[in-house]
Parts: C-alpha cells; structure tokens; sequence
C-alpha cells in the first residue's frame, strides 16, 4: 500500500526496490528511481537473487509519476493512432500476482525487517558488554592503543580479593587483592608463536614507585620497595595493575602492553560458559583444604570445581607454589583448546554465555577496554598454532638469605635468556626457525655498501650496560677495530634493554660497517637522525643497553633453546 501510495505501480515486487550501490557494496532501498538512495538494507537473500534486476521504473510506474500530456485532437478523416503504451489499440492485460510473487513478497519484507531488527540488537548487546568491562588507567605503564600489526604481551593477574558472591571463603580475609597468579601472554609479531610465562608470587623483586590515578581524577604516587615478594605489587599500598606491569618491566626488561586482571568469580563463570574444562591427574585427589575431590585420570570441572583445581597446592608435587604454577598452566592449555574448539565456536549460546562471562569476569586498561578491541585481541592470539603456545614459569633458585625456604630469586644463569627470547618474539618451542628468521632480516638490514672502519663517525652511550662500558667499548673499537672517529658521550637519556644504532639515511654505509664490527643483529639498527659529535660532524649513534655482552663480544649470535620446564597448549599433561 505504502509504495501505491507514493506513486510506484501495483506491480512493483519489494525485492526490487533493494538495488546494489557499486561504491558501497551494499543494498539500498530505492523509493523512486530518480531519487537518492534511501538506508542501507541488508543482504537478504531474497535482496540477493533479485538485485541485478534493472532499477528502470516499470510501465505502470511511470505512467504514474510523469505529467500527463492532453493529446493532440486527430484531423477529421485521419486514421485513429493507438495511444501510447499500447499495442495495436488494445488495452494490457492487469495480472494478478501469482503465488510465488505473494511469497517473495512476504518473504522480502519480512526478511529484511527481521535482519535490521537482528542488526538493531546486535548493537544493543554489544553496548550491553560494553558496559560489563571495568577498565584501570594506567597510564605510562602500557601503551596507548592496541596494534594488530605488532606483537603484544599483556598481564594476566589473577588477584586474591574476596570478591563476588560465594568467595568468602577464599584468599586472605581483608586482603586488598594481591597479585596472587601471574602470566605475562607475549604474542609474537608474525603470530608464529606465543609464551606464556608464569611469574611466582613469592619471588624477591624490586617495586619501582608507582603513579597511579584516583577516582577524583588526581594521581598519587605510591613508593616502591626493594627485595619484597611479587604479589605486593598489587593492592598494598594502593597499588593497581599498572604497579605491576611496570614491576614486571623493571625486572625483567620485557615491555608489557596491557593487562587483564580477574578474581576468583572468572574461573567459575568462564570455565561454566564453555560447560566444563578437561583436566587430568595420575591419582585421586581429596584435597581438605581447596575440598577438591576427582579420581584418576581424566575429568571435567567447571564452576567451583573448576577454582578448587587451580587453588590446589596440597596435592601436587611437593604442595609448593611451584608446583601450582604447573597445574595451573595445564589447565590454561585445556582451557585454550575448548574455547578454540569447534563445539563452541558453533555455538551461539556458548558464544554469548562465553562473552558475557568474559567481559563480567575481567578488568582491563583503557587501550583495550572496549568489547570490539578485546575481540581483536583474541583473534590475533587465535592466530597462533596451538603448538606454538608455550607454558613456562620464571627460573628460579631458593634465596639463599633463608634458612627456611619460603621465597624464591631469579636463577641469574637461565632467567636472562628467557627474558630476551620473549622480548625478541623467539619461540620457547620454534627456535630453529626462529633463527633463520632473524638470520634472514639480518641479512636484508645489513645488504648494501659499508664505509671503511675509518670512516664511521659514532658517539658511544651507556643506556644499561655495566658501568664503564662506552668507555671499553671506545678503545675496542678505536685499537683493535681501527674506529678512531669515535668518542665517549657518557650515560644516555634513558635505560634500554636492548642495544641500538641509530643512523640518518645518508649515514647507512657507516651503520651498516659498525653493525659487522660490533656483531649487532638487524634488529639493533634504527633509522632516523644524525647528531654532532664533540667535531661538529654528524655521526651515528651506539647506544648500549642491557643486553651488551661486553666490548668485542658479538650480540647476534645464535639463539639456543631455553634449559627451562615447559609445555605448549596442545597437549594434554596430568598433574602430579
């Protein structure tokens, strides 16, 4: 009735005023064919077997909408002409709409009226979720957004905090929430591999002071502390996640990116959602304290169970933190496997039960605090072959200080090597591979021209490295490498992990010549600008950070598999 009544013929099939705009790649309702095109429709089926129809107006249609004309009055004798629109002076036959016309009718209108609704809520729900996600600013600690184009780390932070109904029970009575479990997730760059690497609560760090940010929008800044366990990194003192990430940082070197914090509620409600998690152990358990009660072998826990298993210690190897961390780890990999399985991603209601407990369960920094860039997260780590997913925990040794043994320190001969794997996207399980990549970008960094040793003009800073390593480092390269216009420009603006050589373009036969010298790998060359040296001549710059081995030693030799336990999330391991 409606397009009768605007002028379109009693003939017009809906489906044909859904035509396809070639700029935008969608349908459009098109009310008059000499008019704009009207909201975008979606693409019904219906919409799509009919679409290519001409958008031309129909016989009746124009009739209708164009001014009549009065005809011209024909001579006496002159022979009748038929009137335009028909043939041989007769008139059109009308036809009836037949049954399969009613039937696209009602199936196009309805179709489209059902999909705008479907869209229309769609949206509703994800402001829905949107308002599930509670967010943490963090200021300086992460990043500023999220990039699906470079690799990431986020912290994972289980806290302690008797939070939720039904937690009475757990954690530490008038506990602040304490970072009681801890996995840094670093996704490689390539999406070729991931690590997962547990940081043990009571491990002996140093806690930088931290600003964080008040509900009345001033900042506070809460001190650090040196030599105290991890888990006081969060919650005491005031401290939130971005005092954790940035512990993280100072400790181990690795730059984190963003965090995502949960309570004692995500276990039951995530492991619920997905109707249950697998989980193996060699022999029964009837654990008194967690009430975790399984046989042996293979079961499925989810809800209560579910937190019971992972807060068990006193069943578990020697009923350490340790050996917590293990189990914890298997159940994560499990955990991956179901949420990535075909029996959930084909299922909506597992979907929506998934999404609603995620976004309830978590809290998270600004930068990807919205439920589309938490989607976006989870599809770069989807990305990553299972078997690529590594589950490790921090080396470590007992600290020596104590005579009973209840914290632990870093194991100064493994926990650097796995600190710098992580950070330079080289895989706990792939690094053969790993290796020939790097080799590969080395190569394609270093191709061309380089200058003579004599030639290259650097200014050498300590950004890290041991005290008096620019110094070493200039008579190394000036008496035993022939660098002599170089110069000691003392300590750099800021500490880095990693040792770079920044160079202008014009300056890329120098870097490239220091770079072969010094051994760096391709990735320690950064494009940009020159400075002046103590001359007023430009000249590169050698920045040394952590990671310099000492002046002559080469920093690009091959990686070597990590001497540490570990696991990947495509295997099953019963806990012991």
């Amino acid at each position: 009735m409606d397009a009768q009544r605007r002028g379109r013929g009693e003939q017009m099939d809906p489906a044909d005023q859904w035509v396809l705009n070639p700029n935008t790649g969608e349908y459009e309702l098109r009310l008059n064919p000499s008019a704009a095109q009207s909201r975008t429709a979606p693409r019904t089926a219906t919409a799509r077997s009919t679409g290519a129809r001409s958008a031309a107006p129909r016989e009746g249609a124009t009739r209708s909408t164009r001014t009549e004309v009065p005809p011209q009055r024909r001579r006496r004798g002159a022979p009748e002409e038929p009137p335009p629109g028909r043939r041989g002076g007769r008139r059109p036959v009308q036809q009836k709409p037949n049954k399969a016309k009613k039937v696209l009718l009602w199936t196009g209108g309805t179709m489209a009226f059902v999909l705008v609704g479907v869209s229309a809520a769609g949206y509703f729900y994800l402001q829905h979720l949107e308002g599930n996600v509670s967010t943490t600013d963090v200021g300086s600690a992460g990043a500023s957004n999220f990039s699906k184009d470079e690799a990431f780390s986020v912290l994972i932070i289980g806290t302690d905090k008797r939070t939720g109904e039904g937690n009475e029970g757990y954690g530490d009575k008038g506990s602040s929430g304490h970072a009681d479990t801890t996995i840094l997730l670093h996704v490689a760059k390539d999406r070729s591999n991931a690590t997962a690497l547990s940081i043990p609560r009571d491990l002996i760090v140093n806690i930088p002071d931290c600003p964080t940010k008040l509900e009345d929008g001033s900042e506070k800044v809460v001190p650090g502390n040196q030599g105290v366990r991890f888990n006081r990194s969060l919650g005491e003192g005031g401290r939130d996640p971005g005092c954790t990430m940035r512990t993280v940082k100072e400790n181990t070197g690795i730059t984190v990116d963003h965090f995502m914090m949960a309570d004692f509620n995500a276990v039951k409600t995530l492991t619920t959602a997905v109707e249950g998690v697998d989980v193996c152990v060699e022999k029964p358990v009837n654990d008194k304290e967690s009430k975790l009660v399984l046989p042996a072998g293979e079961s499925t826990v989810e809800g209560e169970q579910a937190l019971a298993f992972v807060r068990t210690r006193k069943s578990f190897g020697n009923s350490g933190d340790l050996d917590r961390i293990k189990v914890q780890q298997q159940f994560l990999g499990s955990l991956m496997r179901k949420m990535a399985s075909s029996d959930t991603l084909t299922s909506p209601s597992k979907l929506l039960n998934l999404a609603e407990a995620a976004t309830k369960a978590l809290t998270v920094d600004q930068a990807i605090g919205r439920v589309s860039t938490l989607k976006d997260v989870a599809l770069e780590l989807k990305k990553v072959p299972t078997k690529n997913i590594s589950f490790t925990t921090v080396p470590v040794v007992d600290n020596p200080a104590e005579t009973v043994k209840a914290t632990v320190i870093f194991d100064k001969s493994k926990a650097p090597q796995v600190f710098d794997m992580i950070e330079n996207d080289v895989s706990l399980t792939e690094v053969k591979q790993q290796e020939k990549k790097e080799k590969d970008a080395q190569a394609a960094r270093l191709k061309g021209s380089k200058s003579a040793a004599s030639e290259v003009r650097v200014r050498i800073m300590n950004g890290g490295a041991v005290a008096g390593s620019a110094q070493k480092t200039l008579q190394y390269l000036q008496v035993e490498e022939g660098v002599d216009k170089s110069e000691n420009a003392g300590n750099a603006p800021a500490e880095l992990a990693k040792t770079t050589l920044e160079y202008a373009p014009d300056q890329a036969d120098q870097a490239r010549r220091l770079a072969d010298i010094m051994g760096l790998p391709g990735s320690a060359l950064k494009p940009g600008e020159s400075v002046t040296n103590s001359q007023g001549v430009p000249a590169i710059t050698l920045t040394l950070g952590k990671d310099f081995k000492g002046a002559g030693v080469k920093l690009n030799a091959p990686a070597k598999a990590a001497d540490v336990e570990k696991s990947t999330a495509d295997k099953v391991k019963c806990a012991s």
